[in-house]
């Protein structure tokens, strides 16, 4: 079956899939939060097994022993939409940080904000950050991590962006552990492309980073080298040379 084919019965399938999970979760507000999840899990197991039998993407996980046993805030490298989902597979029970006109998106948004996902509006600007910092906090004293990407959206394998330190300010004022994650999913599932490859991905997981004693921009630091200095070790064919010295000697 050639990338082509794959693909289509892919977004088919998932289509199928995603509308009658999205309802449910909606109609299941009136359960509690660990049934909601309950259906999140089940339609997750759907979309990955999608990826393995349907596209020939499967993936491994590096570092699962620096998974911390409490709530904390996930600061992971975006390349695709591959890992919004995976990352569910992979810890614990999660909400995102997404813009809230998501929230509109029919079945997929209505299942966002039944799980309580953390929505902000981008243009508030510093109301923005508090926003996160707010309901992230209530998210984590409930038992829920939070997953961040600091980057602030989907960038292309081999490229870089400015991390943004909300996600340290959250841990800083909840005292959550940082946790940085890179991985290599654009490789094979890039932005907006309707051919997914199949192959390998690899999720790496960095030391837990603890916000005592820190500001948020040396939390945001020291997350934004770890996983930059990964992604050359998982990646090293889309880093010049050069590059890849300095990384090996910071």
């Amino acid at each position: 079956m050639t990338a082509v084919l794959r693909s289509l019965v892919y977004l088919l399938l998932a289509i199928l899939i995603t509308a009658p999970f999205g309802l449910l979760v909606t109609l299941a507000v009136v359960l509690p939060m660990k049934a909601r999840f309950g259906v999140i899990a089940a339609w997750r197991c759907c979309f990955m097994a999608l990826c393995k039998y349907v596209l020939g993407i499967d993936y491994q996980v590096v570092g699962r022993e620096n998974i911390p046993a409490t709530p904390s805030v996930i600061l992971s490298k975006h390349q695709s939409a591959w890992e919004t989902v995976s990352l569910q597979a992979i810890f614990p029970p999660q909400v995102f940080v997404l813009k809230k006109s998501l929230l509109m998106i029919p079945f997929l948004g209505w299942a966002f904000a039944a799980v309580k996902m953390i929505s902000i509006d981008r243009s508030a600007g510093s109301g923005a950050l508090r926003q996160v910092i707010s309901q992230g906090c209530e998210r984590l004293k409930a038992g829920y991590w939070v997953v961040i990407f600091p980057e602030g959206t989907r960038i292309a394998p081999g490229q870089t962006r400015r991390f943004k330190t909300g996600g340290a300010h959250l841990a800083v004022s909840s005292g959550a552990f940082v946790v940085p994650v890179a991985h290599n999913a654009g490789e094979f599932w890039a932005r907006n492309a309707f051919v997914k490859k199949p192959g390998l991905i690899t999720v790496s997981i960095g030391p837990a980073i603890d916000p005592a004693g820190k500001t948020a921009e040396e939390v945001t630091t020291l997350a934004e080298q770890w996983i930059e200095a990964e992604m050359r070790r998982i990646s090293p064919q889309l880093y010049p040379a050069a590059d890849l010295a300095n990384a090996a000697a910071s």
